[in-house]
């Protein structure tokens, strides 16, 4: 079963199955040592640079800013949500993000 994932409206939204599931001006907590100074990254997501899956997990990377110490850059791979029977599951972004290993973009 193919699902489709887009980035929207110059990388304010990404689009699953022509559905908005994630936006940016969300705040988002992740380990990244090379992102920021910061232990735990504090971001505000700015923008959605690439779209990608990994198995059955969606991810993005992101270009954002460090609410605590104003570090702005782009993220690793990190996860939003899962695609379980063809339909997307939105995973709790308000807790920490872990990571993810490499993907291919699906944009």
């Amino acid at each position: 079963m193919s699902v489709a994932l887009r980035i929207l409206d110059d990388g304010a939204w990404i689009s699953v199955n022509d559905h908005r599931e994630v936006s940016v001006s969300e705040l988002w907590r992740f380990p990244d040592p090379e992102f920021c100074g910061c232990e735990l990254p504090d971001m505000v997501v700015e923008n959605f640079q690439e779209v990608g899956v990994d198995g059955r997990t969606v991810e993005v990377r992101v270009y954002g800013q460090c609410i605590a110490c104003g570090g702005k850059d782009v993220t690793e791979w990190l996860p939003v949500g899962r695609i379980v029977d063809g339909e997307f599951r939105d995973i709790d972004r308000e807790s920490v993000l872990a990571p993810s290993g490499v993907t291919a973009s699906q944009e």
